[in-house]
C-alpha cells in the first residue's frame, strides 16, 4: 500500500510538471510596462522584518502595476492604490503615509492603450494597496487566489482588506476567475501566475517569459524588499510565517533556475530592473 501511494504521489508530481512545462499553443509577442501606482512611506520599517533587521529605519515602498500585452491581448497585474488619492498631500504625521501621481488610464494613455482592452485584471494578494484602481476595469475578468476572495465576504474584513474595491464582482455585474496553484493565464506557458502563500493564503506571484529580456519574475509582496531574502526576516502581519519562508525559498529558486529577472514590486531600488515607462521590455 505505501509503495502505490507513493507511486500515486510521483505521478501526481509529474503530472503537475508536466502542465507547466508543456504549453499547448505557440505563444505570440509579449511585451511588458511598469507603471506607477503610487507610493508608501514608512517611518519605521521594523513591521515588515521579525529579525529585527529593519527596526528604526525608515523607507518607501512603491507601488507598482504592470501591463503585459500578449499578442493582441493586454493583462494589467495588481492595480495600485485608490484614485482618490491623486492631489492629496501625504500625511507627515501619520506612521504610514500613501501618495500618488497619476493614475492607471492615464497612464495606459500614454501607451495607447484604452482601460477597456483590459481583458483580465490580475491580483497578487487581496490588500487594499494592489486592488485600489481595480474598479476602473470592471469590464475585465478579476483574477484572484481563490482563499484571498473569500476574505471580502468576512465580516469584520481581515488586515488591509477592503471589499468596496471589488464591488463589481462582488455584486455579480462583473467575471471572476478563482484561481488554485499555478496558473498558465494564457494556456502557451509565457505567462504563469504562481502560488506563493504566506503574506496571505492565496499570494501569487508573476512570471512572465519575454523573448529578448528573458524571463521577469514579479514578486507580489512574497517579499517587500531585497533585504527580506538576505535576513528571511517576515512581517508580523504575514498569515503564516513558514510559507513565506518557503514561498521565498521557491521564489530565489524560479530566479536562478531560469535566470529569471526577479522585480520586487514594492522596493525602490528594482523599479530600474525594467525599462523606465513609457518604454517596455520584450
Amino acid at each position: 500500500m505505501k509503495t502505490f501511494k507513493f507511486a500515486l504521489a510521483i505521478g501526481a508530481t509529474v503530472a503537475s510538471l508536466s502542465f507547466a512545462s508543456t504549453p499547448t499553443r505557440a505563444a505570440p509577442d509579449l511585451e511588458l510596462w511598469r507603471l506607477d501606482c503610487g507610493d508608501v512611506v514608512v517611518k519605521d520599517l521594523s513591521m515588515f522584518s521579525d529579525t529585527f533587521a529593519s527596526a528604526g529605519k525608515k523607507g518607501v515602498l512603491t507601488d507598482s502595476c504592470y501591463v503585459i500585452r500578449h499578442g493582441g491581448d493586454y493583462l494589467l497585474w495588481d492595480t495600485g492604490l485608490p484614485a482618490g488619492l491623486i492631489g492629496k498631500a501625504l500625511d507627515q504625521d501619520a506612521p504610514i503615509g500613501v501618495s500618488l501621481n497619476s493614475d492607471i488610464p492615464t497612464q495606459l494613455k500614454q501607451i495607447g492603450i484604452k482601460p477597456e482592452q483590459i481583458a483580465t485584471v490580475g491580483i497578487s494578494h487581496n490588500h487594499f494597496d494592489h486592488l485600489g484602481q481595480a474598479a476602473t476595469f470592471s469590464k475585465a475578468t478579476l483574477m484572484i487566489g481563490a482563499v484571498d476572495w473569500q476574505t471580502f465576504h468576512d465580516n469584520p474584513p481581515p488586515f488591509a482588506v477592503v471589499p468596496d474595491l471589488v464591488k463589481p464582482w462582488l455584486d455579480g455585474r462583473a467575471k471572476l476567475d478563482l484561481v488554485t496553484g499555478d496558473r498558465d493565464v494564457f494556456d502557451d506557458g509565457s505567462v504563469i501566475m504562481l502560488s506563493m502563500p504566506g503574506h496571505t493564503k492565496g499570494e501569487a506571484a508573476l512570471l512572465v517569459k519575454l523573448a529578448k529580456m528573458g524571463p521577469v519574475l514579479l514578486s507580489g509582496d512574497v517579499v517587500h524588499f531585497e533585504d527580506n531574502l538576505v535576513t528571511r526576516g517576515v512581517p508580523g502581519f504575514n498569515e503564516n510565517r513558514a510559507d513565506t519562508l518557503a514561498s521565498m525559498e521557491r521564489l530565489e529558486a524560479i530566479a536562478a533556475g531560469l535566470n529569471a529577472t526577479l522585480v520586487i514590486q514594492h522596493d525602490p531600488t528594482h523599479i530600474s530592473r525594467l525599462p523606465a515607462f513609457p518604454e517596455s521590455a520584450r
